[in-house]
C-alpha cells in the first residue's frame, strides 16, 4: 500500500456547538458530514466524529510516564515541529489550560518527542506531538 491509511475515531461530547467551536473555530479542523446528534471532523487528514453523549464526555484515568501524569483516554496528532509548534503557540496565546505543558519528552533518549496535552470542552484529552525524524515514532 503506497498510500498511509487514515484512521476514524468515534468520540463522545456534551454539546455539538461547543465542538463545532474547539475542532473547527480553533483546531482549524474542517467540518464534512453531520446530524443532530453528530459531526464529522477533518483531523489532520483523519476523519473524527463528534458524537453527542454527554455521559460518556471526559478522561478519568491517568498513568506515570516520563514523570507526568499522562490521560490513559486520548488522541491527537502527530505534526510537523514547525506545526506543533505553531500549535503551541497558539493555544498558549488563546490561554488554553495544558493537562501537560509543552515540552521535550524522552529527551536525548530514542522516541525523543515534542508533545502536550489540554483537554476538548467536553473534558476528552487530546495531545499532539512531533519529532525531529519521523523514524522516532516507533524507535525503542
Amino acid at each position: 500500500m503506497s498510500e498511509r491509511p487514515r484512521f476514524h475515531l468515534a468520540f463522545p461530547v456534551r454539546d455539538l456547538a461547543e465542538a463545532r467551536a474547539f475542532y473547527g473555530d480553533l483546531l482549524g479542523c474542517p467540518e464534512g458530514r453531520s446530524s443532530a446528534e453528530w459531526v464529522d471532523f477533518d483531523f489532520f487528514g483523519h476523519q473524527i466524529v463528534a458524537h453527542l453523549s454527554p455521559n460518556e464526555a471526559g478522561h478519568k484515568e491517568h498513568n506515570h510516564v516520563d514523570g507526568e501524569e499522562v490521560p490513559v483516554r486520548h488522541f491527537g496528532a502527530i505534526l510537523s515541529m514547525t506545526a506543533w509548534k505553531e500549535l503551541a503557540n497558539k493555544l498558549t496565546d488563546v490561554g488554553t489550560r495544558f493537562i501537560i505543558a509543552p515540552q521535550i519528552r524522552f529527551q536525548g533518549l530514542p522516541g525523543e518527542q515534542a508533545t502536550f496535552f489540554f483537554l476538548d470542552p467536553s473534558g476528552n484529552a487530546l495531545e499532539f506531538k512531533a519529532f525531529h525524524d519521523d523514524s522516532a515514532i516507533f524507535a525503542r
